[in-house]
């Protein structure tokens, strides 16, 4: 009678755990919807307080099924996006942690594909190893990622740390580079944009790449993902004095309308917000 008992409780108990990652499957699958309502949301106070609490719900998600590849990608994606939209300008090392909070979820989501099976390895050459061997599929999980860590470097570059985590950074966006370029409009070249025009061209810089770069991102997104406009000016314009262009872009910004990218209106709202900013700072600038 007791192994009778006991075998259905077992039963019960083991239907109960199927159930439940079932329901969060499924659930998974409505968070995705979610996720594009935030991005097609126009007013940021409205998206960032959504995004605020959503991220927190997903995180108990994610503790219930850590496993799970679709959650940790929107958790991977999620706090890297809230980092750049609502905190980098005002609340820097808030956005930092936050970056590195994504970047940790981004490790755990590459540790689910077979090129990561078994972890992130610390060795660079190790890590870079691994790189070549992820595929089409995996670049949203290394994408994400990077941008993570790419957000805390920017903000963090006077720390030796970020110096080296650059490498492995600048290797990563190589390999999206490769596999994929045109991912979220062709982010990977607005990264190496960013990159070769604000770092001096003694330590590896080099301005006529960058403007390759910014190029090829706008071409890639008709023009329509206007940070990418943003960071031209702040990282090829302002740095090569070219005023002429930096009003043209920051302009081009602040007049294109609210749903010039049908479904990504958060996003021209934040480029336009930043866009402003650099135009009052404009005369610190030159």
């Amino acid at each position: 009678m007791k192994k009778t008992i006991a075998l259905l409780f077992l039963t019960a108990l083991l239907s109960g755990c199927s159930l439940q990652k079932i329901a969060l499957k499924a659930t998974t699958g409505l968070f995705a919807y979610g996720i594009e309502a935030l991005y097609a949301e126009p007013d940021m106070q409205i998206a960032e307080i959504a995004i605020a609490s959503n991220l927190k719900l997903i995180e108990g998600f994610h503790r219930a099924d850590p496993k799970n590849k679709d959650i940790l990608l929107i958790l991977t994606q999620g706090y890297a996006s809230y980092g750049l939209a609502f905190l980098e300008d005002s609340d820097p090392k808030r956005a930092g942690r936050l970056y590195l909070r994504s970047r940790e979820f981004g490790f755990q989501l590459l540790a689910r594909t077979k090129a990561f099976k078994g972890g992130v390895p610390k060795k660079e050459a190790d890590f870079k190893a691994r790189l070549a061997k992820l595929r089409k599929k995996d670049v949203p999980a290394l994408f994400w990622t990077a941008f993570a860590w790419s957000g805390w470097i920017n903000l963090n570059r006077d720390k030796p740390r970020a110096v080296f985590d650059l490498n492995l950074v600048k290797a990563m966006m190589n390999r999206v580079l490769e596999l994929d370029e045109g991912y979220f409009f062709g982010s990977a070249h607005l990264f190496w944009g960013s990159t070769m025009g604000s770092i001096p061209k003694l330590l590896g810089g080099d301005p006529a790449k960058a403007k390759e770069h910014f190029e090829r991102a706008r071409s890639l997104s008709d023009g329509k993902f206007l940070i990418n406009d943003v960071y031209y000016a702040q990282y090829y314009a302002a740095t090569t004095l070219n005023e002429e262009l930096f009003d043209q872009l920051i302009e081009r910004v602040l007049k294109a309308p609210p749903d010039i990218l049908p479904g990504y209106e958060l996003m021209t709202s934040v480029a336009k917000q930043k866009a402003r900013r650099l135009k009052a700072e404009r005369d610190e600038i030159f």
